[in-house]
């Protein structure tokens, strides 16, 4: 999730993407999100089992900035929001 291009960068994991997603667009997730106002979705993975995800995400945590930026320009160069995708 980020606020807008090249802006504040988040990383989580969840059950139901859409669920959440839209939670963080309407604010109701008090927190980082909230108080950035991070509500574009610009990458997300899938995985089947939710232990890999997690894993992903411990991982994603801590890379630099920097390789983050380069993962989501790859899959979405213009930093497109894709929660209308999902839906």
């Amino acid at each position: 999730m980020t606020n807008r291009p090249n802006g504040t960068l988040y990383v989580g994991v969840t059950a139901d993407l859409i669920r959440r997603v839209w939670e963080h667009r309407e604010g109701l997730v008090e927190g980082f999100t909230k108080r950035y106002g991070l509500k574009l979705l610009v990458y997300a993975e899938r995985h089947d089992d939710i232990r890999a995800a997690i894993q992903r995400e411990s991982n994603m945590k801590h890379w630099p900035r920097t390789w983050k930026v380069r993962l989501i320009i790859a899959d979405n160069p213009d930093w497109q929001d894709l929660f209308e995708v999902l839906l």
